[in-house]
């Protein structure tokens, strides 16, 4: 995401991104945490990066065509 600003980078929200959207979390210093504004999650940079490189894991071949399965699934079928 583009920022003007050099500051504290805004992270999209885990929970809001696994159900497709878009939400922008806001820092708070006093806390040291990220909040998301509409789902009420909340978490520290570390829980939120975490949470964010799962989703892409899980979603990642999401626009991938899989053509070719697991050869064991294959040989269980024949049977």
């Amino acid at each position: 995401m583009a920022q003007s600003r050099k500051e504290k980078l805004n992270y999209r929200c885990p929970s809001c991104f696994m159900r497709d959207l878009d939400m922008d979390m806001f820092f708070d210093p006093n806390t040291k945490e990220y909040y998301c504004l509409r789902c009420n999650f909340s978490g520290d940079e570390e829980r939120v990066l975490y949470l964010n490189e799962k989703a892409k894991f899980r979603y990642g071949l999401l626009l991938t065509r899989v053509e070719q399965f697991a050869p064991l699934l294959e040989e269980e079928e024949d049977d």
